[in-house]
């Protein structure tokens, strides 16, 4: 404990009163033992080394394996000196657009540029290097002073560092970075491989919380990236075996009670933990890249089931499938939806694509416009899901060719008792008439609910209220039941809120 202290040269500052006291205590003997003695005991435990700095900051030539052996270094250099030293991961945020509308060459040069300026922000001795996925990993050079506010600081510092916007073939990009950091001293096991892991965890968490997002290592978040991993080997393996499969889910009219079609849901039947809910492996299969097999899987099962609903004599409309933005920007998947469609005899018109608000909100990416156009001028409905929660402009509405929008949950709640929701209601329906496009409210659980949403105009109605969700093999007695409760239908009467 006292050697540690000695060690410490801003510990000199004490040195005129410890000299004072001694004369007061001792005399002139004192004194001089204490003002001669105590610096050059500071001397012998080491409070005047030199730190060496670790060369200047490595160039985007070098890689991983370079990050690790200089992380290394750092970590001996911190235990042999008693100094601090950490590894900051930086995620660039959503490159994807810049690829499809400047190219590889544009990307390749906004990283350089960014990696410019990085360098701009860090101190001599710290370095960088490029890793896969758009980031840069920055080892710090050893300090005596590295604690949890220096490292928040530096990681802030570096996101200024991206924030002015950037020019790629006369275009301003800008760009924001996911923050992860480990400080050396929280390291799961002292290696280099080892810190630059924990902060590709941390900056992994800041990619989820993201854009923007600063994570700092922890013992938990690396058991919930373990956990992770190994739900998405499962998820593979699940695609592979059939585990995942689409459960329908009824939409009826709200004055007749006819089907007005379904709508598939992806449901994960395991082996051994039953059915798990889509918010434990939707997320994953996100995260995962594996969102262009889920469709596929989920679009052959829907096609499917509209041909046995046909061949039992059902009359379903439609079916609507959940199309995600990873799907929509490939150029060709209207060609090859047609091609499906062809194989199993189907007329694109009973094909519904799903697509989220925030999805069309976001026009700037040319590919997904062109493709929802091209599935709009195949014949395909193009539904508009969660309306109200993207802020979708009403050109956009138009220009997509939205067939219905479905009213979100969030407003469909006691639409039958809150004064509030009944006019939030109200106002889309009005606007959906004008436009000429139907309505789908979702989330219905109530009998109340159904009733004033049927009174308010709404066109169609879907929810817990009218069924959940069901495997194929539960949708043809379903079906038949349904058809003898409406044979004679009440039909109700709209009316002005």
């Amino acid at each position: 404990m006292v050697a540690g202290q000695l060690r410490r040269p801003e510990n000199l500052a004490f040195l005129p009163a410890i000299t004072l006291a001694a004369f007061w205590l001792g005399g002139e003997q004192m004194l001089l033992f204490t003002a001669l003695g105590l610096p050059g005991l500071f001397l012998f435990a080491g409070a005047f080394r030199f730190v060496p700095q670790l060369p200047v900051a490595i160039g985007t030539e070098l890689g991983r394996t370079d990050m690790i052996a200089r992380l290394g270094k750092a970590l001996k250099m911190a235990q042999d000196r008693d100094l601090g030293t950490a590894c900051i991961v930086l995620r660039l945020d959503d490159l994807t657009e810049v690829i499809e509308d400047h190219g590889h060459a544009a990307h390749a040069d906004l990283l350089q540029q960014c990696r410019d300026r990085l360098i701009s922000a860090l101190r001599e001795g710290d370095g960088i290097a490029r890793l896969e996925g758009d980031s840069f990993a920055v080892a710090l050079q050893p300090v005596r002073q590295m604690n949890l506010e220096a490292i928040l600081q530096l990681g802030a510092r570096l996101q200024a560092a991206l924030a002015n916007p950037i020019s790629i073939d006369a275009a301003r990009v800008y760009v924001t970075a996911s923050v992860g950091f480990c400080l050396g001293a929280r390291a799961p096991a002292p290696t280099g491989a080892a810190l630059l892991e924990a902060a590709e965890i941390a900056a992994d968490d800041a990619s989820r919380n993201g854009p923007g997002a600063i994570r700092g290592f922890s013992a938990d978040l690396q058991q919930i990236r373990a956990d992770r991993s190994q739900m998405r080997a499962e998820i593979e393996r699940a695609l592979d075996e059939g585990q995942i499969i689409a459960h329908f889910q009824p939409q009826i009219r709200a004055q007749s009670g006819e089907v007005a079609g379904f709508e598939a849901l992806a449901r994960w039947q395991h082996p051994s933990r039953g059915l798990i809910p889509p918010a434990e492996f939707l997320p994953v299969i996100e995260q995962a890249g594996l969102s262009e097999r889920l469709g596929e899987t989920m679009l052959f099962q829907a096609l499917t089931a509209l041909s046995g609903w046909d061949a039992a004599g059902q009359r379903v409309p439609c079916v609507g499938v959940n199309f995600s933005a990873d799907q929509l920007r490939n150029p060709r998947l209207a060609e090859s939806l047609k091609w499906e469609l062809d194989r199993f005899d189907l007329t694109p018109d009973r094909l519904s694509i799903e697509i989220l608000e925030t999805v069309v909100a976001d026009t700037d990416n040319d590919v997904i416009v062109h493709t929802i156009a091209a599935l709009a001028k195949l014949g395909c409905g193009i539904d508009l899901d969660d309306f109200g929660t993207g802020h979708a402009a009403i050109a956009n509405i138009r220009r997509f060719a939205v067939r219905r929008i479905k009213i979100d949950r969030s407003f469909v709640t006691h639409a039958d008792t809150d004064p509030g929701q009944q006019q939030m209601v109200a106002a889309i329906l009005s606007l959906a008439e004008r436009l000429g496009i139907e309505t789908v409210a979702e989330g219905v659980e109530r009998p109340g609910e159904q009733t004033a949403l049927a009174q308010l105009g709404c066109h169609v109605l879907q929810g817990f209220g009218i069924a959940r969700p069901m495997p194929y093999e539960e949708t043809l007695p379903w079906l038949e039941a349904h058809r003898t409760r409406v044979s004679a239908p009440i039909r109700l009467g709209r009316h002005a809120v």
